[in-house]
């Protein structure tokens, strides 16, 4: 959707410090349409000659660039299958870009670097292949530089942190409860209004998915005061 570009580049914008307004730039080349909070859990589109991977993680997963090269490779293949890349000419491509936006409950700094050549049988300093994933925080607290240049990517942790605060200051609700109240209160307090007006049951289904997963009842959060009105 027209909104959901909008956030793409906003994303895009906040990561790299530049401005790009026009929705013809951006090319969307996702493999998968999977819920992502309205943008897409596994995202990828071209801006900027840049072939941009971004994914949203709950767990962490070592694994990650290895599942950036299956991906990335088939992006390549689905876009320059059949050109002449036996020619003399050198084909050029879009530089890739991989991000992980983790929001997990284990204690992970803002940013990690996981890379492919960690994880060969035998170890190289100048691996023929790498491939490297760029973990961010995304937790609130985390990224408060990231934050603040992109205002749905603040106000998705802080509906993630209000979640996980219902969830431990009311042990006997359920998840769906405590996504409920979390809703009405980012609606009433302008965090997500319009994604959450516009979505709110396919927002339900997602995150209560996820939740149910991972089991946060069980674990730790950063305190976000509910009923804090004042969102810059």
């Amino acid at each position: 959707s027209a909104a959901s570009d909008v956030y793409k580049r906003q994303l895009y914008n906040a990561l790299t410090g530049k401005n790009y307004q026009n929705p013809d730039e951006l090319e969307i080349n996702t493999i998968d349409d999977v819920i992502y909070m309205h943008l897409k859990n596994d995202m990828s589109f071209i801006l900027d000659d840049w072939q941009n991977l971004f994914e949203q993680q709950s767990t962490f997963n070592p694994n990650q660039p290895l599942r950036g090269f299956f991906y990335f490779a088939d992006l390549y293949k689905v876009k320059y299958f059949g050109k002449k890349i036996y020619s003399t000419r050198l084909l050029k491509i879009p530089t890739p870009q991989y991000i992980v936006f983790y929001n997990g409950t284990a204690n992970m700094p803002d940013r990690k670097e996981l890379r492919l050549s960690d994880a060969f049988q035998q170890p190289t300093e100048q691996p023929d292949i790498e491939v490297v994933a760029h973990m961010l925080n995304i937790n609130y607290g985390h990224n408060k530089e990231l934050m603040e240049r992109c205002r749905k990517l603040k106000e998705y942790a802080q509906f993630i942190d209000i979640i996980r605060h219902y969830l431990k200051e009311n042990k006997q609700w359920s998840n769906e409860q405590a996504i409920s109240k979390a809703i009405d209160d980012c609606i009433k307090n302008n965090i997500l209004r319009d994604i959450l007006q516009k979505e709110r049951l396919r927002v339900m289904a997602s995150i209560l998915s996820e939740f149910d997963e991972v089991g946060y009842k069980a674990v730790s959060y950063t305190h976000l005061r509910a009923h804090e009105t004042r969102h810059d």
